[in-house]
């Protein structure tokens, strides 16, 4: 909601994007690139993503509304390389089919490459909508931090966002995973009120 004369000049242009687009990616956040591609001008626009629909981490009702606006959808595709044309730009994108293998621990399908079967598509856009998640070492060699799996930072106090440690806190995708943009910054709010009032009574 950031009125548009605050924007720096150079954010007031809408975006320069191909005609063919993939977005990599099967979250939420790839189904926003889908449509802004398309709303951007984008003749053909195709998310590509390595294991089946039923296991995208998206919303449904989100699919469809890219599919409504002309989005595509290709499954069990794992890109692996960028192809550049003779002018160095982006031509295509190197993919492999996948194959779901046994469920983990966590019930989810492994994708297991499928071996010879690569293939390329098409496109001058390539969009990386793909989650991230913390460095595992940080709980390693953070003494006295708590983390869980995949190395998120475990909060004792979600109002706070306090830490195991003493005078750590922390919030956004590094205790949530990725998660939306609104949630990381009210986070941030707590904690800034927290070590406010940690560093007072501190001292």
């Amino acid at each position: 909601n950031v009125e548009r004369g605050l924007l720096p000049p150079n954010m007031l242009e809408p975006l320069e994007i191909g005609k063919h687009v993939v977005v990599i990616g099967g979250g939420d956040t790839a189904s926003d690139c889908l449509r802004t591609a398309l709303r951007l001008g984008s003749e053909e626009v195709t998310c590509l993503y390595r294991r089946t629909e039923n296991e995208m981490p998206g919303g449904k009702k989100d699919r469809k509304m890219a599919r409504d606006e002309g989005a595509k959808y290709r499954f069990l595709t794992q890109p692996v390389k960028f192809i550049a044309g003779e002018d160095g730009r982006l031509a295509a994108v190197e993919c492999l089919e996948m194959r779901l293998g046994e469920p983990d621990a966590k019930g989810r399908r492994k994708p297991i490459p499928v071996e010879g079967s690569n293939f390329s598509i098409a496109c001058d856009t390539a969009i990386l909508a793909l989650g991230y998640w913390p460095d595992p070492i940080l709980g390693k060699t953070t003494p006295g931090l708590e983390v869980k799996d995949w190395g998120l930072i475990a909060v004792k106090d979600k109002k706070t966002g306090a830490t195991s440690r003493e005078g750590v806190f922390s919030g956004g995708d590094c205790v949530t995973g990725p998660d939306l943009v609104v949630t990381a910054m009210v986070a941030g709010r707590k904690a800034a009120w927290a070590i406010d009032e940690y560093l007072r009574n501190k001292k």
